[in-house]
């Protein structure tokens, strides 16, 4: 097997990162919360970003301590209108514990982020390292395969197709597989998926191409089919098979109900 690098890159410039921050301290002032923690969670975080894809921001953030002790149960998201580039959206600490708990695989995507715009990193690290406890192999397994069957179904049945779909069927199918060879949970970019999982020359050098041409136009691009890339996802989808009987979490709640309590207690 030949040594092929997949093209890849996190392209934030320091004008966007200015701007991110400068959103992240509005978002305190006006909702006053302390964000803990902002990623890029979309193509500029798994390294496949076109000359005008825009930043998908996301983040955690914490209230006061009178907020939690509110009869009646207050918004937990804070979401900013979608201006020309940003898109920026944050779920409240005691929400992301609770998806925590029920492996979410979003947060552990987060929490993996190559491009991190701001942390506390006392509580980022007990998060990422809470997170292995409580990351489920069979729900992370079916999260993965129904969004890659969903985007294929919804997107590349024609001879024509939006190039980037492709990517938003390769990379959970292969989240997927890393997760049915026993990796645990994958990692957010795309190129150390493609790296571990994609063994057949002629397909690495296929999805290489189709990187070069989707990092290089614009995300609407429409071209015709990638064979290979198509013949491997077709297969891939029709000899699903029941999931091994995979291990279940082995995280305690408790932990996740001392972090709550140290990050309010400590504002």
């Amino acid at each position: 097997m030949k040594d092929i690098m997949f093209h890849y890159d996190h392209p934030i410039s320091s004008t966007v990162r200015s701007r991110v921050m400068a959103e992240l301290d509005d978002i305190e002032q006006r909702h006053d919360v302390r964000v803990l923690f902002a990623c890029e969670s979309g193509s500029s975080g798994w390294g496949f970003a076109s000359p005008d894809s825009d930043y998908d921001v996301r983040f955690l953030y914490v209230h006061r301590l009178d907020w939690y002790l509110r009869v009646e149960p207050q918004r937990d998201v804070i979401e900013v209108p979608i201006n020309d580039e940003l898109d920026v959206c944050g779920w409240e600490l005691r929400k992301a514990l609770q998806l925590m708990r029920r492996s979410n695989p979003t947060l552990f995507e987060w929490l993996d982020s190559p491009v991190v715009y701001r942390e506390d990193a006392d509580v980022a690290g007990r998060l990422r390292a809470l997170a292995p406890d409580f990351f489920s192999c069979r729900k992370g397994r079916w999260h993965y395969r129904s969004m890659a069957k969903k985007n294929f179904r919804g997107y590349l049945q024609g001879e024509t197709v939006r190039l980037k779909k492709y990517l938003y069927v390769l990379r959970p199918l292969l989240a997927a597989q890393w997760i049915e060879a026993g990796r645990g949970m994958p990692p957010m970019r795309f190129a150390d998926l493609a790296a571990a999982m994609v063994v057949d020359d002629a397909l690495r050098d296929e999805i290489n191409a189709l990187l070069k041409v989707k990092m290089a136009k614009g995300e609407a691009e429409y071209g015709a089919r990638f064979p290979l890339i198509h013949e491997f996802i077709e297969r891939e989808l029709g000899a699903d098979k029941p999931p091994q009987d995979f291990k279940k979490p082995s995280g305690n709640a408790a932990t996740l109900d001392r972090l709550l309590g140290d990050v309010v207690q400590a504002l």
